[in-house]
């Protein structure tokens, strides 16, 4: 960075000592000297932006390049008369469309954290960036641009180009200015050398326009001052470091808020400007009706896609809200529900107080799982676990529970039914072997269960599960691969 800034201040030092020889030498050696000095400033911008590999840049230094070499030739050598109608002015107009189109290339550079589509963030850039182009054209045609259209009507088409240059440079900062309040690529020190240097080539370009629109074929020394800086800063843009820094969320916020701001400030200065100008007397012309509603209806279209970006990212929060309750509620390795929510859903099933059918609750452990986790590895016990949990979700309905209790112990909570008929399906199922990578694995399950018939606030959560827990380690004690069916908890827990 002091390597930069040591170069900047030799290249400041250097355009001071030009600018002042050009000013102070006679014309056609000032002139010389200015376009000369232009000239060496943009094949530089060239060699560095092609080494750098900045496509778009390089060409529109090499468009500069090559603009200055023509004017060079048309004016100095050839004596061709202003308005020029050579490709110079052709190459100067190109610049800064080039320049426009390394600033979209910088901006489509998109956040880890950006929620929305890139199609859709560029269109709110062109969006914002018309709305303040046009709200800017309405303003300056009700301040000046009238009167002077006027005059350059009968100019023909070599005056056109002279308008089209510092007009292309205006967009270009406007489009500079708007995306760098929101795109972290575009607010850094190349571009805004860029940005110093389309507001030197602009400034100079309509000084220019305003003596050709008078009929001045010599155009003042003083006048070029902006033309020999913006080579200048061009080399510096290409020189600049850029800092990938992530900006600070009090930053961010303020862009955020700028980010708002950009379609209805400038509309409203000009709105106002307008309701002045036809307050004191003026009257509007079609040009600035006609181009007023297109800024309103780019303005409404905004808030349109606006309106559209937040419906998505509300349904995105709520997608990712759901996805975070799921986490939360089930098990990570099955995918079944998890301890928690069983507990809740129990809680839920005994507070029926109208039951018709009985609440039936299944304590299922997998017999045998230690020794494939033992001998074949915890990859493979994984694989048996996902083939229980998957096995008793296909043997039970949608609206029944499944859940991943601990370990390999599983839950099985069912409204309605029969406790056996249903203890001997899913004892059947289990048995079934399991194929992993190649080898097969026999598990058995010991199942206890415990059943509700009728509402008794006096029963808990815990004590429907300790029931079920204690007739699963009565049917281990009996032997294993067995079913027993307790109606009431509180033998099997005494």
């Amino acid at each position: 960075m002091k390597r930069f800034w040591a170069v900047a201040g030799c290249v400041g030092v250097f355009m001071t000592i030009a600018i002042l020889a050009a000013l102070a030498a006679p014309r056609d050696i000032g002139i010389a000297i200015d376009k000369v000095v232009q000239l060496v400033f943009a094949v530089a911008a060239v060699i560095v932006y092609a080494r750098s590999r900045d496509r778009w840049m390089t060409a529109a230094m090499i468009s500069l390049s090559v603009g200055l070499s023509a004017w060079i030739w048309g004016q100095q050598i050839m004596g061709v008369q202003l308005p020029s109608s050579t490709i110079a002015p052709i190459g100067f107009t190109m610049v800064p469309v080039l320049c426009l189109a390394a600033v979209i290339a910088k901006a489509q550079k998109r956040r880890s954290d950006d929620l929305l589509p890139s199609y859709r963030s560029r269109t709110v850039i062109v969006l914002d960036g018309l709305i303040v182009i046009g709200s800017l054209f309405v303003l300056t045609w009700v301040s000046a641009l009238e009167s002077l259209t006027r005059a350059w009507a009968t100019e023909g088409p070599g005056f056109a180009t002279v308008v089209a240059h510092p007009a292309a440079y205006l967009v270009l900062l406007v489009a500079i200015v708007v995306m760098s309040w929101t795109h972290q690529a575009v607010r850094q020190w190349p571009m805004l050398f860029v940005a110093l240097a389309g507001i030197a080539q602009s400034s100079s370009g309509w000084v220019f326009a305003f003596y050709i629109s008078k009929g001045n074929t010599v155009i003042p020394a003083a006048a070029d001052i902006g033309f020999m800086l913006c080579p200048a800063f061009f080399l510096l843009s290409a020189l600049a470091p850029v800092r990938n820094l992530d900006p600070t969320p009090g930053r961010m916020r303020m862009a955020d808020l700028l980010h708002l701001l950009v379609p209805y400030l400038p509309l409203a200065i000009t709105g106002l400007f307008v309701s002045w100008n036809t307050a004191t007397g003026g009257r509007l012309n079609p040009v600035e009706i006609y181009v007023g509603l297109l800024v309103i209806c780019l303005v409404i279209v905004r808030q349109l896609l606006t309106m559209m970006d937040n419906v998505r990212l509300m349904d995105q929060l709520r997608v990712s809200r759901e996805e975070l309750r799921h986490e939360a509620t089930h098990d990570p390795l099955t995918g079944v529900a998890n301890r928690s929510l069983f507990r809740e859903r129990l809680e839920r099933a005994l507070s029926v107080r109208d039951r018709s059918t009985p609440l039936i609750l299944l304590f299922i452990d997998v017999d045998g799982f230690k020794a494939v986790n033992d001998n074949h590895g915890h990859a493979e016990g994984d694989m048996v676990l996902r083939n229980v949990a998957a096995r008793l979700m296909n043997s039970v309905r949608p609206e029944d529970t499944v859940a991943r209790l601990g370990g390999d112990e599983f839950g099985v909570l069912v409204d309605g039914g029969d406790a056996d008929e249903l203890g001997d399906r899913l004892l059947t199922v289990l048995r079934h072997p399991h194929e992993v990578h190649g080898r097969v694995h026999r598990v058995h399950a010991s199942i206890g269960v415990a059943q509700r018939f009728s509402y008794d606030p006096m029963i808990t959560a815990d004590d429907v599960l300790g029931a079920a827990d204690a007739a699963m380690y009565t049917a281990k004690r009996l032997g294993k691969g067995m079913v027993v069916v307790h109606g009431s908890p509180l033998p099997e827990m005494t």
